[in-house]
C-alpha cells in the first residue's frame, strides 16, 4: 500500500490482520523488506545446511562418529528385547552438545530437541523424550570415564596437553538436595519415637477398622488395606534409622582414627615395636568407636543421604568438592574426582594418582614439570609424599603458626627445617614464586567458564558415584570446548585422529 503526502513512507503492503505499524521517522520516500510471519517457506532438503561451516554441533558430530570409541555405549544394547532404543551416538551427541551450551535438564533437553536447530540437526529431527534422554544418561555413566580418556588424548596429539606447569584446585558444586529435607541427629531420636507412636495408633485403628469391616461385609470382603498415611509414615522412619545409623558410623569412623593415631603417636614404636603399637593402636580404636556418639548438631540430606553440608559462594548448602587438575597451556583438565569431603587436605595424593592414571591411558607417558597446588592442600604427610614424585611440587605453606618461623628468601634454610617451613622457603624463591603466581591463573578460569557457560555449579544427579560421573562428563565437554578452539585444529580438522 502507498500513502501519499510530503513527509510520508513508502510501505509494503503488511498481512490483514497484523495490526498498525508505527511509521518511522519523516524523511525520504523508502521501501522496507517484506515482513510476513505467516510466510511458508521451502525448507532445505537437509537440516544440515541450517548450520554454519564451524558450529560447533558440527565439531560435536565429528567427534563422536570419527574420533570416540564407542564399543562400550554399544556393548550394554547387545541383549536388549522390544522396540528399537534411539542410536546411541545420536544420543551422546544430543547429550554432549547440551552439556556443552548449559543445558543440563532432561526435560529441557527434550524441548531444546524440538526448537534448537543445532540439537534438530544432531537428533536427525528426532525428538528423544526426556525419560530416555535420562536413563540414557544413567545408564552410561560408567562409560563415561573412558570416554574422557579419549578426549585426553586427542587434546595430547593436537598438541594442548604440554604438562609444563599443572595446577589442582577444587570447586563446590551445589548437591541436587534440599536444606529443608535433613534433620541433625539431636531430633531424630523425638522424631522416631512421635513417628512410631503414631503408626501403632494407625494401625489399632485399621485393626478395628478392618474387625468392623468383616463384621460388616463378610470375611471374603477387602478391607485390610494399609493406610496411605501408614505407608508416608513408615517410609520415614527407614529414611530416618538410615540417616541415624549412618551418622553413627560415621562418629565411631572418626573416633576410632583418632584414638588410632593417638596410640600411634603415645607409643612411638622403633622398628621392633611397630606390630605391638599396632595392635594397641586398633584396640584404642575399637574402644574409642563403642563409645563414640555424633555430635547433636550433626545432619543428614534424605534427598541425597551422601552429600554434605559445605560453603558454597551462595552460602552454606549441600554440596560436593570436586577436584580438577588443569594444564596451562590451553587449560585442559587432565584429571578429575569428586569427594563428600569439604576440605581439600586429603585429595592431593589421590588426585595425583588419578592425574598418573588418566595421562598413561591417554598415552601420554610424560609426567608435569611443576605441580602446583594451594595451601588448602598443605599438610606434612602431603608434603613428605610430594617430596617422592617427579615433578616439582610447590603448594602455598599458608600462615606461620604458633612456635614457627618462615626463613626469609635471602637466608640459607637450617637444617632442622620442617616439611612447610621447607616448602615455604622454595616460594620466597624467585623461581618457585614465579610459578607460583600462575596457579589462579591456570586452575580458576576452567572453573569460572563451565559454571557460566554449561551451568556447571548445579548437579542433577545424586549420589556420590552418580554426581562424580556427571562431574566427568562436564570436564569432557569442557576439553571438547578448548579442542574446538585450539590453534593446532584452525587449519580444518586434519589434527582429528582416533584415540
Amino acid at each position: 500500500m502507498s500513502t501519499g503526502g510530503e513527509g510520508l513512507f513508502e510501505i509494503e503492503a503488511q498481512p490483514a490482520g497484523s495490526g498498525p505499524r508505527q511509521a518511522p521517522p519523516a524523511g525520504e520516500a523508502k521501501r522496507f523488506r517484506v515482513y510476513d510471519q505467516s510466510q511458508q517457506f521451502l525448507l532445505p532438503p537437509s537440516l544440515d545446511d541450517w548450520l554454519d561451516p564451524d558450529d560447533e554441533a558440527r565439531f560435536i558430530s565429528e567427534i563422536v562418529d570419527d574420533v570416540l570409541d564407542l564399543t562400550e555405549v554399544y556393548a550394554s544394547y547387545e541383549m536388549l528385547r522390544g522396540a528399537p532404543p534411539y542410536d546411541p551416538a545420536m544420543m551422546l551427541k544430543v547429550l554432549l552438545y547440551a552439556y556443552s551450551i548449559g543445558i543440563t535438564s532432561s526435560r529441557k533437553i527434550e524441548r531444546a530437541c524440538q526448537r534448537d536447530i543445532a540439537l534438530r540437526c544432531l537428533s536427525g529431527n528426532q525428538t528423544p523424550d526426556y525419560r530416555s534422554l535420562a536413563r540414557f544418561r544413567k545408564r552410561h555413566l560408567e562409560a563415561l570415564p573412558g570416554l574422557f580418556t579419549q578426549v585426553l588424548a586427542v587434546c595430547g596429539q593436537a598438541g594442548m596437553v604440554t604438562l609444563g606447569r599443572v595446577a589442582l584446585d577444587g570447586t563446590k558444586l551445589q548437591a541436587n538436595a534440599s536444606k529443608h529435607k535433613a534433620m541433625s541427629y539431636d531430633r531424630m531420636d523425638a522424631k522416631l519415637s512421635a513417628l512410631q507412636a503414631e503408626v501403632q495408633a494407625l494401625l489399632a485403628d485399621a485393626a478395628r477398622a478392618d474387625e468392623a469391616e468383616g463384621a460388616a461385609y463378610g470375611e471374603d470382603q477387602r478391607g485390610d488395606e494399609i493406610p496411605e498415611e501408614l505407608k508416608d509414615r513408615t517410609q520415614r522412619i527407614a529414611k530416618l534409622k538410615a540417616a541415624k545409623a549412618d551418622l553413627e558410623a560415621d562418629a565411631q569412623a572418626k573416633a576410632a582414627q583418632k584414638a588410632r593415631d593417638k596410640a600411634v603417636k603415645a607409643r612411638k614404636p622403633a622398628a621392633e615395636q611397630e606390630q605391638a603399637a599396632a595392635e594397641a593402636a586398633e584396640q584404642a580404636a575399637a574402644e574409642a568407636a563403642e563409645q563414640a556418639a555424633p555430635e547433636a548438631k550433626a545432619q543428614r540430606n534424605f534427598t541425597d543421604p551422601e552429600a554434605r553440608m559445605m560453603k558454597t559462594p551462595h552460602g552454606f548448602d549441600y554440596a560436593y568438592n570436586a577436584q580438577a587438575i588443569v594444564d596451562e597451556t590451553s587449560q585442559v583438565i587432565i584429571a578429575t574426582d569428586l569427594t563428600a569431603q569439604a576440605t581439600d587436605i586429603g585429595q592431593l595424593i589421590p588426585m595425583h594418582q588419578i592425574m598418573t592414571d588418566q595421562l598413561r591411558q591417554a598415552g601420554i607417558q610424560q609426567d608435569p614439570t611443576v605441580f602446583l597446588a594451594d595451601a588448602g592442600y598443605c599438610s606434612n604427610a602431603n608434603l613428605t609424599a610430594a617430596a617422592q614424585w617427579p615433578s616439582r611440587v610447590l603448594i602455598a605453606a599458608g600462615r606461620e603458626r604458633a612456635g614457627e618461623t618462615f626463613t626469609p628468601a635471602q637466608d640459607p634454610l637450617p637444617e632442622t627445617a620442617t616439611a612447610r617451613q621447607t616448602m615455604a622457603h622454595q616460594l620466597r624463591q624467585p623461581d618457585g614464586h614465579g610459578h607460583y603466581k600462575r596457579r589462579k591463573a591456570i586452575v580458576e578460569p576452567p572453573f569460572g567458564q563451565m559454571k557460566t557457560r554449561q551451568q556447571a555449579g548445579q548437579l542433577r544427579l545424586r549420589g556420590r558415584a552418580a554426581a562424580k560421573s556427571e562431574w566427568i562428563l562436564q570436564a569432557l565437554c569442557h576439553n571438547l570446548r578448548k579442542l574446538r578452539h585450539s590453534s593446532a585444529l584452525a587449519a580444518g580438522r586434519g589434527a582429528l585422529a582416533p584415540a
